[in-house]
């Protein structure tokens, strides 16, 4: 192939590095008025009284608006980038009179300057009814203190919530007679796993900026994965038609699943659309730690049961999630906890999964890259690791003779059957690159340190089947060359790049030929949007079937212009010529100039794929690390990881994925925690309480590819954005197990835990 499976650079590469003006603050009106938001000191409580007179005197203030200014009765909304009808409930209101977690918006103030706009917010007084929060998520559900106790909260799909048991979703499924499965196992590990929740800590801050256009109409440009589900969340928070709401997307500094909810882009349109005035919003670093979307805290009850030859016969698990305040993404993260963890193990003959997503006054969570797959693997990936280490097996071992094949029906995995898998070689190929034989389980290099090293598995989709939507158009522009118009969105992923290197592959030309834009809810085709890794699968299917018709209108043209039928030409990415004589040729220059004068075939063809399918990647990665029994302190010195993506479209950008994906887990298993006082008041408000993994923190992360045939994906690939965060998170935990003889099943483990741990033990 030419374009496919080579690397090449971003498009966007040259223009990012040498700092041109890409970003959404860089274009931004220049008269833009600066919006902040007023928030909540208590986790709970009513507003009473709120006096905003002395602040609005305050020169430069344009508006200050508050609950009162929002009907507390209207229809409420989400702010889930989610397809319509979205999973998560319509429990939103712009300004809510009820605050329910410490930071929750009380007003919003605009002004010509930051100065002085954050002058008029301390002069703002308010009086509230403080009212007992639900800190604790294992309490929250049938608790008599409704964190959403309003009747016009509500649920637009079944997934089991009810407001008025604190209750996001509920679900349960099963299959097989897990009880008596388990009854009859040799060995039965029975755990409890916690998982934290943990910020996305993406580099660009959640800003939007708004402006009305000619026509009347909102502008929203905002740093979003989902232009599309953020123009309908817009639409239904300040009532008004979608057909009078546009929203654009600049380069993104950075997503990972939290500009999957539309977290700045309702108050700034809130403003605009009352003042008819430009303005932006821009969060700050602490706002963004403590204002935002994390990922969901979870606990999962694992019941993992095998013979005593280590065949697994049976997983139960139970799952709990923390939603927060509000619904977002609640109800659907929740799922992959075990339909993205339980399918790993294809001998198993019974499963049972069961779910509750609780709403608590603690920050909403969101979605985060993994999104629920990474807490659900994490258990059942160190349940697995302990039944290694009771049985006596090698970690590696147990797997081999336990993981699903290709060709498998996975009934964990909603009964679908595995199209394409190498998981058996990415196995061998981990084993092979961490040297497993020669370091496992653990070494000791004298001063109080050693070396060991554990490993784990990891499954996740491509896209949402049977629901995630992903569109393209292609057309020919004079001289020949295309322009690719997309709805997906590029957040650094380099999707843009990736979906012109399929079209070029089909239409047989060069990369810099294809130029992309995107994406403009206004000129891009539908696409549901850039998350739960359905661009590459989903919209690049869309793109591969586009750009084959486009061929197909590039032959049916140039047969006309050789005054000959379509059957008797061909297309080699520069001329159409005749089939019987090569010679009579014409360019595709002549072409594309033919098309505008006087011919009836449009160069311009829009293409929409969806599947029914959603083809698992897979991945495994050992770790090793170091530690010091004295401090505690933990270092990964190297991590070996094996993808099985199918085909790699950029095999550069699939393996920078990858390796930021990587450091993601490690930071979740060792660092990173979003930790709450008594009053629900957050802890960590900045990086220096937030420990995000540095390059000086990490040692060597070796990535490999091995590639399976995804026969519905295009040119055989795969997904590869989210599965590439969930193996450190078990692989580490067992090597510090291997190391000092202790499990954990908290993340993150800190040292001072690994101290008291080797202390104990001694």
């Amino acid at each position: 192939m030419k374009n496919v499976n080579k690397a090449f650079r971003k498009k966007d590469a040259m223009q990012l590095v040498t700092g041109k003006p890409v970003y959404m603050d860089d274009l931004a009106p220049a008269d833009c008025l600066i919006v902040k938001l007023y928030r909540s000191p208590h986790a709970n409580a009513m507003v009473e009284r709120i006096d905003t007179s002395v602040a609005k005197k305050v020169p430069g203030i344009e508006a200050i608006f508050t609950w009162e200014d929002v009907d507390q009765n209207a229809r409420r909304y989400t702010q889930a980038g989610q397809t319509y009808p979205e999973a998560s409930p319509y429990d939103r209101l712009v300004i809510d009179r009820h605050v329910r977690f410490v930071g929750d918006v009380v007003a919003i103030v605009v002004g010509k300057d930051e100065k002085c706009v954050e002058k008029a917010m301390k002069l703002i007084k308010v009086e509230y009814q403080v009212l007992e929060p639900v800190l604790d998520f294992h309490t929250a559900k049938d608790n008599p203190i409704l964190v959403h106790p309003e009747d016009n909260w509500e649920s637009l799909s079944p997934v089991g919530a009810d407001n008025k048991r604190n209750l996001c979703a509920h679900d349960a499924c099963g299959d097989g007679d897990i009880d008596a499965v388990l009854a009859k196992c040799d060995v039965v590990i029975d755990r409890v796993y916690h998982t934290k929740a943990c910020q996305q800590a993406m580099m660009e801050t959640f800003r939007t900026c708004c402006w009305m256009d000619l026509y009347g109409r909102l502008n929203i440009l905002s740093s979003t994965q989902i232009v599309f589900h953020t123009r309908r969340n817009v639409a239904n928070a300040l009532h008004i038609p979608k057909s009078m709401i546009r929203v654009i997307k600049p380069r993104i500094g950075g997503g990972f699943g939290a500009k999957q909810t539309a977290v700045s882009a309702i108050y700034p349109a809130f403003v605009t659309w009352k003042t008819k005035k430009p303005c932006k919003l821009i969060f700050t670093r602490e706002e963004s730690q403590t204002a935002s979307s994390p990922r969901h805290e979870m606990e999962m009850h694992v019941r993992l049961g095998a013979t005593k030859d280590g065949i697994v016969k049976g997983i139960d698990l139970y799952t709990l999630s923390n939603t927060g305040a509000y619904g977002e993404h609640g109800p659907t993260t929740v799922g992959l906890s075990g339909h993205k963890s339980i399918p790993l193990y294809g001998k198993a003959e019974a499963f049972r999964f069961v779910s509750d997503v609780v709403y608590t006054n603690h920050m909403s969570a969101g979605a985060y890259r993994g999104y629920g797959a990474t807490q659900g693997l994490f258990a059942v990936e160190s349940a697995v690791n302990e039944l290694a280490a009771r049985l006596h097996m090698d970690p590696f071992k147990i797997r081999e003779m336990n993981i699903v094949k290709e060709g498998d029906v996975m009934p964990a995995y909603y009964g679908a059957v595995n199209t394409s898998c190498a998981l058996d070689r990415c196995l061998k190929k981990v084993h092979e690159m961490i040297d497993w034989d020669n370091k496992y389980p653990v070494r000791d290099l004298g001063n109080g340190k050693v070396r060991a090293v554990g490993m784990g598995m990891a499954m996740q989709g491509s896209g949402i089947s049977g629901m995630d939507v992903g569109s393209a158009t292609l057309k020919v522009n004079d001289d020949g060359f295309y322009s690719l118009i997309i709805g997906a969105a590029d957040m650094g992923t380099g999707c843009d790049t990736t979906l012109a290197q399929i079209a070029a592959e089909v239409l047989d030309c060069d990369l810099d030929n294809i130029t992309v834009f995107g994406a403009d809810t206004d000129t891009s085709p539908y696409d549901s949007g850039s998350y739960a890794s359905s661009t590459t699968y989903v919209t690049g299917k869309a793109v591969e079937k586009c750009a084959l018709r486009l061929r197909g209108q590039i032959c049916k043209l140039g047969a006309e212009l050789l005054q000959t039928t379509e059957d008797a030409v061909d297309f080699d990415g520069k001329f159409v010529s005749l089939n019987a004589d090569p010679e009579k040729r014409v360019s595709l220059s002549e072409v594309a100039f033919a098309s505008q004068f006087g011919h009836m075939v449009p160069l311009e063809i829009t293409e929409t794929h969806t599947s029914p399918l959603s083809p698992p990647p897979y991945m495994v990665g050992a770790a090793e690390i170091e530690l010091d029994k004295e401090t505690g302190e933990v270092k990964v010195v190297d991590y070996a990881a094996c993808v099985d993506c199918g085909t790699p479209i950029n095999p550069n950008l699939t393996r920078v994925q990858t390796e930021g994906g990587i450091l993601q887990g490690i930071g979740m298993a060792l660092t990173e925690n979003i930790t709450y006082d008594a009053k629900g008041w957050p802890m960590e408000n900045s990086f220096m309480q937030y420990k995000i993994p540095a390059r000086v923190d990490i040692g060597h992360i070796r990535v490999e590819f091995e590639s399976s045939y995804e026969p519905n994906g295009p040119f055989g690939a795969k997904s590869i954005g989210e599965v590439v965060i969930n193996t450190p998170l078990p692989a580490i935990a067992d090597a510090i197990y291997n190391a000092i003889g202790t499990r954990f099943y908290e993340l993150p483990i800190t040292p001072e835990q690994v101290a008291m741990a080797v202390e104990e033990n001694r």
